[in-house]
């Protein structure tokens, strides 16, 4: 591998790029918009299949509120792989995701809702910041349990600033 100023700035990108995806996936568990729309570009767009295509900002509308209908939830990023045009600024990525939702109780029960997908992201970056311009989610696997509301209810996580990492990132 070669150690010049070319390959850091590939890396130093590389890694920019990663850090967008984990502030996304913290963004939405902690319920943080002020993270979640540093995600994408303002004109960003997203296409979450048939349930939501349009503007990032409508997408982050429409999943706040189904998210906030749910006990839980936690994102997880896995497998990224970026590829960098380094001569127009833009890259794309495609990026491993298993989500983990948890309805609230009805009548004594819980649904957890699992999703394994990808996010196959267009970036840019404009004025020294990488972000998403456009967002394909290629869902892959899926599946729901349905149990007892008492199974795993001893949380030390929160939705909110009170989350013990605020403590360490304030």
């Amino acid at each position: 591998m070669r150690t010049d100023s070319t390959a850091i700035a590939r890396l130093t990108a590389i890694q920019e790029i990663t850090e967008v995806l984990h502030r996304y996936c913290r963004g939405l568990d902690r319920m943080d918009r002020a993270v979640a729309d540093t995600v994408w570009h303002s004109d960003g767009t997203a296409d979450y299949g048939p349930d939501y295509r349009g503007s990032a900002t409508g997408f982050l509308d429409f999943v706040w509120e189904y998210h906030a209908q749910l006990a839980g939830h936690s994102h997880l990023v896995s497998n990224v792989l970026v590829e960098l045009d380094d001569t127009a600024g833009t890259a794309a990525s495609e990026t491993y995701v298993s989500v983990w939702l948890r309805t609230r109780p009805v009548d004594g029960i819980v649904t957890d809702l699992f999703h394994r997908g990808r996010y196959v992201d267009r970036w840019s970056r404009r004025a020294g910041v990488w972000a998403i311009d456009h967002r394909v989610y290629a869902g892959d696997l899926y599946r729901e349990v349905a149990q007892p509301a008492t199974a795993g209810t001893e949380f030390s996580g929160t939705r909110n600033t009170t989350d013990p990492s605020y403590d360490v990132f304030r």
